[in-house]
């Protein structure tokens, strides 16, 4: 009798001890199968979806025979996507003389009204390269790098003159309303007042400012 009160009390131990076990290994299986994860806290950056730009710049412009002045203007844009937008600009200088102007020791081919050159146009841009730009550990901005074609007129010595104008820019978003522009745009227009009649190249460097609403 005490032979099998030992041996029963025996499997009581077993089954005990084979209890534990199953229970520790479901734990630790558990364990692996669900850890706990520390979640990282990610900040969304606020960028408006405002989608008018207007615009300042000033820069200078080249005038193909009549040197390089100050130029400044406004610009408008419309984004009809996030990669196309449609932008309108107005833009003003004063041309120097000419070389032919400064040799000839007082001859003069324009007045000085004639002198002020007026241009406005529309064109159409697309973004190419919208990322990030940094400009230091832990500071970026939102950047794009685009190019713009378009056509318009410019008042110059007297004339309206068809005009066509293509051009590239980069655009640097400061904050989530305002952005940094560097612009570089080449003016097309035919001109005869050297005695030919002529295609000129007339290049536009320019910085600006924008606001977005």
């Amino acid at each position: 009798m005490a032979c099998r009160f030992r041996i029963f009390l025996l499997k009581g131990w077993m089954f005990v001890l084979a209890s534990l076990t199953t229970i520790s290994a479901w734990g630790a299986t558990d364990q692996i199968i669900n850890p706990q994860v520390d979640r990282r806290e990610i900040v969304i950056p606020r960028i408006d979806t405002e989608d008018f730009e207007p615009g300042i710049f000033m820069g200078i412009m080249s005038v193909e025979d009549f040197g390089t002045q100050a130029v400044y203007g406004a610009r408008l844009a419309y984004h009809v996507t996030p990669g196309l937008f449609v932008e309108g600009t107005y833009g003003h200088t004063e041309v120097g003389e000419t070389s032919y102007e400064k040799l000839s020791g007082g001859a003069r081919l324009l007045t000085d009204s004639e002198r002020k050159l007026g241009y406005y146009d529309v064109s159409l841009g697309y973004n190419l390269l919208p990322g990030e730009t940094y400009l230091g550990e832990g500071l970026g901005f939102t950047s794009d790098f685009y190019v713009v074609a378009g056509v318009g007129s410019t008042d110059f010595a007297g004339n309206q003159r068809f005009t066509v104008n293509l051009g590239t820019g980069y655009r640097l978003l400061a904050n989530d309303w305002l952005a940094v522009h560097l612009d570089m745009r080449d003016h097309l227009f035919n001109m005869d007042l050297l005695g030919e009649n002529k295609t000129t190249h007339n290049i536009e460097i320019s910085g600006g400012l924008s606001i977005f609403f």
